[in-house]
């Protein structure tokens, strides 16, 4: 790689125009133009960016606009193919190498790579580490190497590969070349190791708001998660939904009860041939079907923006794996829905995997341990009863300044305190002393509810004070509370295949009378609700919506992408608000850029032309509304005039007479607001 004298005075304008031309949106999101620059000047980067955020149009821009060719470390096939495919729909020259290309097909890109023809390599670690690739890097200037799920490459972080380590040598073999570290879920202790091992030289570290706000999260217990499940997917009929279970067979099980209950369902793991993984995946992107019930194999590969609603059927194994799966939903800024179904078990559950995994691999002991800690804030997360928004951001390290979120189960109020909760703890608790806390929760349990078991009469716990002493419980409710007390610290569970209820200080601070307890349940009548969906579908013509995306389908059949790539599900909700008569007014859609509007512009300005005359309804009808708005807030004086002459109806043109002439904001026009690139 060739050295090159860096350029640092680009301009914010060069830069959203560059943005706007290829991508359609004329503003920026929080940190893009900082980590924008940090390409443009080769200074290292470790930018940190929720799923949704617009991390990928941070090592896009820099390339495009500096006319040279950036490398882009990506882990799936999949992904690449799909990141490739909609940079071309935007006119942006992209290639990928990786296992999928045709070995005839690889000299013919790697030819063209050497002549300057992409801005973007895409390659695979595995495949950017070989010499024949290290050689080909030698005689093209590549100033940046932008690498993709950068937590890979910390143990600490919760999807550790070694081959992520071995990238070290970048910096080693190509001095004058900047690293750029991507990743959507990290710690301060990931960053830096993630810093260190990539041996960055003065990084600019840049963490944006992990909060999603358009995200609704809920924790309930989970009872028959076959029904359960159904229920939430149910509430997305025809709607893309992603589930997550521990094990294949929970995988296959779940598909198969979903497909019982009519959905549109398939499932995907590691243990399916690639082709069968492939079919699945694409059928998900190209909606024909609704719903994958997957493992964590499924996800880094999918790029689908309208995902409305992620499940888990299980508690995840870290908050980061939980922060990444859930970030796959509602990732063009619309509402989503993310439930997630918990039982203690699934802790337990998830130890034995990792002690197995462990030693079937030979990890490192600190590897194994870090996993654990993982395990136990995703436990604790679990059955906390703390505003979910609060809780993920600050495990990030950020603070949540809202009091209430509005969009989780505990501040959406749907689940209850429950009386006399630290009566009933002073009870769990002297049950644990009664049985010397030498057992574990069920048998506690058990005993406190007064059940006739072997185990209760053969240590004569029938005899204790405490056995029958909360009998108007069911099990399931009342094990709830067990470990409500171990989440919140109040309760100590000891490690390994049978662990034990342990007393700690707190323990003995409530038995005492000295501390008050806190715990809750669902609410028998609570109804699953969310306070965005009002507000996205405001003024949509559904019917209009809805046939866009038949179009949208048609589309890309034809040319073999996923229909997301040709617009996603914000932009066609826009039109279908706007009903844009005009290329200047399909323009002014966000997601619509100048290749887009050309390539696609006529089909989509025909479609909404002959559904408004079919239904007797106008074009550019929310510009027109805005219009009329506007001139009731700034006194109509001004375009009185305007409006004499036209009878009240306004063509495109004559409101960009007016624009012109009064503040864009004054008039309350929304800017294309950026999507998810």
């Amino acid at each position: 790689m060739k050295a090159q004298s860096t350029r640092p005075d680009w301009s914010l304008s060069q830069i959203v125009e560059t943005v706007r031309r290829y991508w359609g949106f004329d503003t920026l999101r929080p940190l893009q133009e900082e980590a924008i620059r940090a390409g443009l000047e080769n200074r290292d980067s470790v930018v940190v960016m929720p799923t949704g955020g617009g991390k990928s149009l941070c090592y896009q821009v820099p390339p495009v606009l500096a006319n040279r060719t950036d490398i882009v470390v990506s882990p799936l096939i999949s992904l690449m193919k799909d990141q490739v495919d909609g940079l071309r729909q935007c006119g942006y020259p992209a290639v990928a190498l990786h296992g999928g290309t045709p070995p005839s097909k690889i000299p013919e890109i790697e030819r063209e790579i050497a002549e300057g023809r992409y801005r973007l390599v895409f390659a695979a670690p595995e495949r950017l580490l070989t010499p024949r690739f290290m050689r080909l890097l030698e005689h093209v200037d590549v100033r940046a190497v932008a690498i993709d799920e950068a937590h890979c490459i910390s143990h600490w972080g919760h999807d550790f590969r070694p081959v992520y380590r071995r990238l070290a040598m970048l910096k080693e073999r190509f001095g004058g070349t900047s690293v750029h570290a991507y990743t959507a879920t990290a710690t301060q202790r990931v960053r830096d190791d993630i810093a260190e091992q990539l041996k960055l030289r003065n990084p600019a570290v840049l963490v944006g708001q992990f909060d999603r706000p358009n995200l609704v999260y809920r924790v309930v217990p989970r009872v028959d998660v076959h029904d359960q499940v159904l229920e939430v997917v149910r509430r997305h009929a025809a709607q893309a939904v992603i589930v997550y279970c521990i094990t294949r067979k929970d995988t296959e099980a779940m598909a198969t009860s979903l497909k019982a209950g009519g959905v549109r369902a398939e499932y995907y793991h590691a243990g399916m041939r690639p082709d069968q993984r492939r079919r699945t995946q694409d059928a998900f992107s190209n909606e024909q079907i609704d719903v994958v019930v997957a493992t964590v194999a499924f996800g880094m590969g999918i790029d689908r923006s309208d995902v409305r609603s992620v499940i888990h059927a299980a508690m995840p194994k870290s908050i980061e794996h939980y922060q990444q799966e859930t970030g796959r939903a509602g990732r063009d800024g619309l509402e989503a829905e993310c439930v997630l179904f918990y039982s203690p078990a699934d802790a337990m559950r998830w130890q034995s995997l990792i002690e197995k995994s462990a030693g079937e691999a030979g990890k490192p002991e600190e590897v194994t341990r870090a996993a654990f800690e993982l395990l136990e804030h995703m436990r604790h997360y679990c059955g906390g009863i703390d505003c979910r928004h609060r809780v993920l951001s600050e495990y990030f390290g950020q603070e949540y300044e809202k009091d209430k979120c509005d969009a989780c189960d505990i501040c959406l109020n749907e689940r209850a305190g429950v009386e006399d909760a630290t009566e009933i703890a002073q009870k769990i608790l002297s049950c644990v002393a009664r049985v010397e806390q030498r057992f574990g929760a069920g048998h506690v349990v058990d005993v406190l509810i007064g059940a006739k078991t072997d185990l209760i009469r053969s240590f004569r716990h029938d005899q204790l004070s405490t056995y029958g002493l909360l009998a108007q419980y069911r099990k399931k409710p009342l094990t709830s509370m067990v470990y409500q007390l171990v989440d919140q610290s109040l309760l100590d569970r000891t490690p390994g295949d049978r662990p034990l209820l342990k007393l700690n200080a707190a323990s003995w601070e409530i038995m005492r009378g000295e501390r008050t307890v806190r715990m809750v349940q669902p609410k028998r009548d609570a109804v699953a609700k969310t306070r965005f969906d009002k507000e996205s579908w405001d003024g949509v013509d559904r019917e209009l919506f809805e046939s866009l995306r038949e179009l949208r389908r048609n589309i890309a059949g034809e040319r073999g992408v996923p229909p997301y790539i040709v617009f996603n599900d914000a932009t066609l909700r826009d039109m279908a608000r706007v009903r844009p008569g005009s290329d200047d007014a399909l323009l002014n859609v966000r997601g619509v850029g100048q290749r887009k509007l050309k390539d696609l512009g006529p089909r989509f300005l025909q479609h909404i032309a002959s559904y408004c005359t079919e239904h007797e309804l106008s074009l550019d009808a929310a510009t027109v509304q805005t219009v009329t708005e506007a001139a009731a807030e700034v006194g109509t004086a001004y375009l009185k005039p305007i409006f004499d002459k036209l009878d009240g109806t306004i063509p495109y043109d004559a409101i960009r007479l007016v624009v012109t002439h009064l503040n864009a904001s004054r008039l309350g026009r929304r800017p294309r607001s950026q999507e998810p690139v």
